[in-house]
């Protein structure tokens, strides 16, 4: 389950695999309408009367330095072929360029092929491939979703398009694709097919002994076929080479416009940090949305995938966005979720990039009884990251008209979301999304967002109202204490719950327990209960194989390999050991721990930098989606933190331009 590249523009996404083929195309939403689906567009090359399929030979595969554009290269038996892919940041237009050089020392013939299997708009149904002379294109298109491929070799006024073109069925009466049309190296010139259809393209050209060859193909989209046109014509204007190296540069100016000075962290490190900036960048649509992933792999196996806004991933990578001065995209994120709030104040458990409601398991009934489908968290998280963001950035004709949309809607809510008995929170469903109680974590996060809306009240001028949130962040504080540690145990519990009328313990070991008390200021990390909460975990949360890191909790049985482990490492966890690490640090020496996970999380990146969201307990293979928008959020959070401790050690001054004020 693993995404090598993702590149997009906030409209379009598209994934692909360390082949460089295409997997996840979407549009017009990132995160929705994936017309590609975990299909594959496959890549394939004719060298002088032999066919193969590129995934016959064997990638290095990375993206290049500092920007959205991939860099994979082929080399065998004497031909070298590189892959530079963008998507452009402002046009929603997939453009490829491949160099193809002969180190032989004879004259050879090649072929290239392009595949396509569409299914628009996640249906293989009715749709309609073509080839189009006029334009010279071929075409798949069905309703207000149209895509338009086409290509060239070279790029002076001798350019050649698309040499031969196939397009058929898939799926039915037994074909399996024009995919196999290509295996002889000649395709059929099929004008059109309609239903469940694929197309392959090829270009064909001679490359003399010691030379190269240029070839580019782009995949443009748009709602209609005059949409779709245009763009073509403008890639063929503008030159597709000439158009990659300027998406390169935007990009770099993009990763590196905050002064950013990164003292004893390696170049893989501040890589990572920059490549995740980027990757997180991917995964946010125009809107506001911020999806947990785009990799669809996992659709196949539960029939369903990451890419919906949970508003806890989107507040905690709005923080990671926001502390790297990235504040124009967070506040689209703000406003999203002002929109979705309901008019009780609370929010579902995730929503559709489009905004619509997304899938959910959390059930309105617990007994018989209503029971709010929700996670308190999720709303208390948007809350801290919007004060943190306002605190940071300081923009008030930005923040207040979300005073009464959002604000004051969440913390009245969560007034009344509280159990009377015990001063904690109603029950609700936790960040992990499988139990119903009163979790330590979801407690913390209520704590803040009560100090949250309490500090917006006294700058706005309402002290009534502050006075009111922050008698209530105390009221949790002190029930939180009573309730949610073990004295005898050492630690912060998972949660409380109740069966009936009586009130019961979880004793699980939860990493999100110690690491929400500190983090969202209940205690300050140097609290002896901090201290002896993260020693717990680390007792038995952190793997004992040769690959290590932290499991989430006790027993965690999601994608679990191994009986004889708490559960896989997470990225996650392992990092929030490190913010642990950051907070208690009082000088440079005790800041190593924290580098030594930064290394750890650079050592298990694939090799394009992207980072899954768990690990393989024994040979450090991606688990679940990759990216996991939340993993990279957590190594920028990290990182963040780091720069921020050391310039208020007065180590390094200015190391974090966009601190929190």
């Amino acid at each position: 389950m693993t995404r090598h590249f993702v590149l997009g523009n906030g409209t379009i996404l598209v994934g692909m695999d360390r082949f460089g083929q295409v997997k996840d195309f979407f549009y017009p939403y990132v995160g929705q309408e994936n017309h590609v689906n975990g299909k594959t567009h496959k890549l394939g090359i004719w060298v002088d009367g032999k066919f193969s399929w590129l995934t016959d030979w064997q990638p290095n595969s990375k993206y290049k330095h500092e920007s959205l554009v991939t860099d994979i290269h082929y080399e065998r038996d004497g031909i070298e072929i590189t892959f530079n892919d963008a998507v452009h940041p402002e046009k929603n237009v997939l453009i490829r360029e491949v160099k193809v050089r002969n180190k032989t020392t004879a004259n050879k013939d090649f072929r290239l092929f392009f595949h396509q299997q569409f299914e628009i708009s996640e249906a293989n149904l009715g749709d309609t491939v073509y080839y189009n002379p006029i334009i010279k294109s071929l075409i798949h298109y069905k309703g207000k979703r149209n895509f338009l491929m086409n290509g060239c070799v070279g790029n002076g006024k001798s350019r050649k398009g698309i040499t031969e073109y196939a397009t058929g069925l898939v799926g039915e009466y037994g074909r399996e694709g024009t995919y196999k049309d290509a295996e002889d190296g000649t395709l059929s010139n099929n004008p059109i097919e309609h239903g469940s259809v694929d197309s392959t393209a090829s270009l064909h050209f001679n490359v003399s002994p010691g030379s190269e060859k240029e070839v580019c193909f782009w995949i443009c989209v748009g709602e209609k076929y005059q949409e779709i046109a245009a763009l073509n014509e403008w890639v063929l204007k503008q030159k597709p080479k000439k158009l990659i190296l300027e998406i390169e540069e935007h990009w770099k100016k993009w990763v590196n416009r905050t002064d950013f000075k990164y003292p004893k962290l390696s170049k893989d490190v501040i890589d990572l940090f920059k490549r995740s900036l980027l990757i997180i960048n991917t995964q946010v649509d125009k809107g506001g949305s911020i999806i947990a992933s785009s990799d669809s792999e996992m659709l196949h196996l539960r029939k369903d995938t990451y890419s919906y806004m949970w508003p806890r991933d989107g507040a905690l990578i709005a923080r990671s966005l926001d502390r790297a001065g990235y504040q124009e995209i967070t506040g689209q994120f703000f406003t999203f979720c002002s929109r979705r709030i309901t008019d009780e104040g609370y929010l579902f458990h995730k929503y559709r990039p489009d905004g619509s409601l997304g899938s959910s398991w959390h059930s309105w009934l617990k007994h018989g009884h209503i029971q709010l489908p929700i996670q308190e968290d999720e709303i208390a998280l948007v809350l801290d990251a919007l004060w943190k963001h306002f605190q940071q950035h300081g923009k008030e004709d930005k923040i207040k008209p979300l005073l009464d949309s959002f604000i004051r809607k969440a913390a009245d809510f969560m007034l009344g979301f509280m159990d009377p008995k015990t001063g904690l929170p109603n029950e609700s469903y936790d960040l992990w999304e499988e139990k119903l109680g009163i979790h330590t974590f979801t407690c913390s996060t209520v704590y803040a967002g009560f100090q949250a809306a309490a500090n917006f009240e006294e700058h706005f001028g309402d002290k009534k109202k502050a006075d009111q949130y922050r008698k209530a962040a105390e009221k949790v504080k002190k029930a939180i204490l009573k309730y949610l540690w073990d004295e005898e145990r050492g630690y912060f519990l998972k949660m409380v719950y109740y069966d009936g009328d009586v009130m019961k313990k979880d004793y699980t070991l939860d990493m999100s327990s110690a690491y929400g008390v500190f983090q969202f200021g209940v205690l300050d990390s140097d609290d002896d209960k901090i201290k002896r909460s993260f020693d717990a975990c680390l007792n038995q949360l952190q793997l004992k194989t040769e690959v290590g890191g932290l499991a989430r909790y006790q027993n965690d049985y999601y994608y679990k390999i191994d009986e004889n482990t708490p559960g896989n490492p997470w990225f996650i966890t392992t990092l929030w050991l490190a913010e642990y690490y950051i907070h208690r640090a009082y000088n440079e020496e005790m800041l190593k721990p924290a580098i030594e996970i930064f290394k750890w999380v650079a050592k298990h990146k694939l090799s394009t930098g992207v980072l899954s969201e768990q690990l393989h307990p024994h040979d450090g293979s991606p688990v679940s989606v990759a990216p996991l928008t939340w993993s990279h959020a957590g190594f920028v959070i990290a990182i963040n933190k780091y720069l921020e401790r050391l310039d208020n050690l007065g180590v390094c001054k200015m190391c974090n331009p966009p601190k929190m004020k």
